[in-house]
């Protein structure tokens, strides 16, 4: 073999391996996924909370903010907790070990949906929903910009501190964290016959 063969073949392995090593088709379709998902989620967020109550567009402000906790939980769980207790638990045929095993053997990939994916659409979609609140809220006392900074410094403390007792509470009860959340995909694939995580390889 000549050496430019050999130095060909060598640099498209080494493509190849960082292909690989650094997941890049993972990345390109995460980051397509997360411009199309944040553009629908906040044009209908948009939507929503421009014909709603005040009260109630608080209410869904907070929600969104709890779903950001909520998964960036998700995503520290399946990076803390172990495989082994599922296996037993999924020779005995209990509902959601299955699946279980499935978040933990594809943790990167899942941790990283949850925690940048979810956790960052979250944080841009009550940055709209707090927007569109002071749009409604009628002229007061104070001045519009003084209400700005006060509901902008909110949502940020509530979404900071709640992440930050959640990724506590993540770490101590990562085992149970991760079988509810099974549990819940084990309900979707039985009664819609969806399987959420199909591969157990970790590459995808």
């Amino acid at each position: 073999m000549s050496v430019v063969s050999k130095k060909t073949k060598k640099g498209n392995t080494d493509k190849n391996s960082i292909w690989k090593k650094y997941n890049l088709k993972w990345v390109i379709i995460i980051a397509i996924w997360t411009f199309f998902l944040t553009i629908g989620i906040s044009v209908f967020s948009e939507i929503i909370l421009s014909n709603t109550k005040l009260v109630y567009a608080f209410v869904i402000l907070l929600i969104i903010i709890f779903i950001g906790v909520i998964s960036d939980m998700v995503g520290i769980a399946v990076t803390s907790a172990e495989e082994r207790p599922f296996h037993a638990m999924a020779s005995d045929k209990v509902d959601g070990a299955r699946f279980a095993i499935k978040l933990l053997k594809n943790a990167g990939v899942v941790s990283n949906f949850c925690n940048d994916v979810i956790g960052d659409i979250c944080g841009i979609v009550s940055g709209v929903a707090g927007a569109t609140i002071i749009m409604k809220l009628e002229s007061t006392i104070f001045p519009r910009a003084f209400v700005t900074i006060i509901l902008t410094a909110l949502v940020a403390s509530l979404t900071v501190g709640g992440k930050a007792m959640g990724k506590s509470v993540a770490i101590d009860q990562s085992q149970s964290i991760v079988y509810k959340t099974a549990k819940v995909l084990d309900f979707v694939n039985k009664k819609f016959g969806i399987d959420l995580i199909p591969n157990m390889n970790g590459k995808k």
